[in-house]
C-alpha cells in the first residue's frame, strides 16, 4: 500500500521533477537584487512585465534570488542617468531607454529610424533581441546587457486632431529619442526631447501640445485625461517606436554563483523579450478600448497620406547614414540586418 502511494506521489510531481529548480539549503540567504526605472508602480510595465519577470526569476531559482523593484527613480536620480547607475553599480539592474542619452547608443537608433519598425510588439521585441546580440557588444560593454527591444507602434496623442501632416505644423510634440524627434521636424512638427515622467505636468501647463509613445504608457502618465485626440499610422512599417534596455551590473552578474548565473540567462535574451512584446500587444488593445470608451477620437491616417510622411521623413534616414559613416560604421548594413531580422519574425 505504502509503494503505490509513493508511486502515485511521484508522478503527481513529474511535471515538477521534467524542470528542476535550484534546491537552496534552508539556512542559506537569498540574493537579492535591487532593480530600478522610471515609472510608476501602477504602470504596465511595471506591473505586467517587470513584476512578473521578477517572479519567474524567484522561482526559477526556488527563492535563491530576489529582485526588489523600485519605481518612479525611488533610489534618486533621473530617468537619463539609469544606464550609468546601472554601469556604477548603484543600482544592480535598470530598465531604461538608449534613446533618452542621444548619440550615446547610435546603432540601438537603427530601430528608431523612422517607417523601419513593424506595429507589432512582438515582432520589434524579437528582432531588436536578435539584432542586439548580433550588433551591441561594443556599445553596451559597460555593462550585462540582459535584453535590448522594442515597443509596439506608437501614436501621436494630442489637443488637437491630426489627420494630414499640415496638421502637424506648428504643433510642440514630445518624442522619445533623437531620430523620432528628427522624424517629427521632417513632418512640421516642433519636436521636444523628455523622458515619460514629465509628459503629464508638460501636457497639463502646455508646455507641449502632444506626445508620441504608445498605447502602453497612456494610462502611466494620465495622457488620456490631458489628450482627446489620438493618431495612429496604419500596417507596418510604422512611423517609430523606441528601444529599451534591461541591464545588469556586470560586477553583480560575475559575483553570482553559476547556477544564479543560469537563471537570470535563461530568463533574458528571447525569453524576456517574449514576456515584453506580449505585454506591449495586449496592453496596446485594452488600453486602445479603454481611450476608446472614455469618448476620446482615435484617427488612423489614410494610407495614401502615410506615404506622404514616409516621403517626407526619408533624408532622416539618409542622414543617419552619414552620421554613421562619420562613426566609421555601416548604417545601411545595420538597417538591412535590422529588416532581416523584422521579416524574420514577422509571423510571431
Amino acid at each position: 500500500m505504502k509503494r503505490r502511494h509513493f508511486l502515485k506521489a511521484a508522478a503527481a510531481a513529474g511535471t515538477v521533477l521534467a524542470a528542476p529548480a535550484i534546491v537552496r539549503p534552508a539556512s542559506a540567504q537569498a540574493v537579492t537584487l535591487r532593480l530600478h526605472h522610471f515609472l510608476g508602480p501602477q504602470s504596465n510595465g511595471h506591473a505586467k512585465m517587470l513584476a512578473p519577470w521578477a517572479d519567474i526569476v524567484a522561482k526559477a531559482s526556488n527563492g535563491a534570488l530576489k529582485i526588489d523593484i523600485f519605481p518612479s527613480m525611488q533610489l534618486g536620480g533621473t530617468p537619463p542617468q539609469l544606464f550609468n547607475q546601472v554601469r556604477d553599480g548603484v543600482v544592480d539592474i535598470v530598465w531604461t531607454l538608449p534613446g533618452y542619452t542621444p548619440g550615446r547608443f547610435p546603432i540601438t537608433e537603427t530601430i528608431e529610424l523612422p517607417f523601419i519598425a513593424s506595429n507589432r510588439g512582438m515582432v520589434n521585441a524579437l528582432a531588436c533581441e536578435e539584432f542586439g546580440r548580433a550588433h551591441l557588444a561594443e556599445e553596451t560593454k559597460e555593462v550585462k546587457l540582459l535584453c535590448f527591444w522594442a515597443h509596439d507602434a506608437g501614436l501621436i496623442h494630442s489637443t488637437k486632431q491630426i489627420n494630414t501632416m499640415e496638421d502637424l505644423r506648428g504643433m510642440k510634440l514630445r518624442n522619445p529619442a533623437r531620430l523620432t524627434g528628427e522624424a517629427l521636424k521632417a513632418l512640421g512638427a516642433t519636436s521636444v526631447g523628455m523622458p515619460v515622467p514629465q509628459i503629464a505636468e508638460s501636457l497639463a501647463q502646455k508646455v507641449i501640445d502632444g506626445a508620441v509613445v504608445p498605447w502602453e504608457v497612456v494610462p502611466a502618465v494620465r495622457i488620456q485625461e490631458l489628450c482627446k485626440f489620438h493618431t495612429a499610422i496604419p500596417g507596418a512599417p510604422t512611423l517609430y517606436t523606441a528601444g529599451f534596455f534591461l541591464a545588469m551590473n556586470p560586477q553583480k552578474y560575475a559575483g553570482l554563483p553559476g547556477e544564479l548565473k543560469k537563471v537570470i540567462d535563461d530568463n533574458s535574451g528571447p525569453a524576456f523579450a517574449k514576456l515584453a512584446g506580449n505585454m506591449w500587444d495586449t496592453e496596446a488593445k485594452n488600453v486602445e478600448k479603454m481611450v476608446r470608451d472614455r469618448g476620446n477620437v482615435i484617427t488612423t491616417i489614410s494610407a495614401a497620406e502615410k506615404a506622404r510622411w514616409v516621403k517626407a521623413t526619408e533624408h532622416v534616414t539618409t542622414d543617419w547614414i552619414g552620421q554613421m559613416k562619420g562613426r566609421n560604421v555601416d548604417g545601411a548594413k545595420l538597417i538591412e540586418a535590422m529588416k532581416a531580422a523584422l521579416a524574420k519574425h514577422a509571423n510571431a
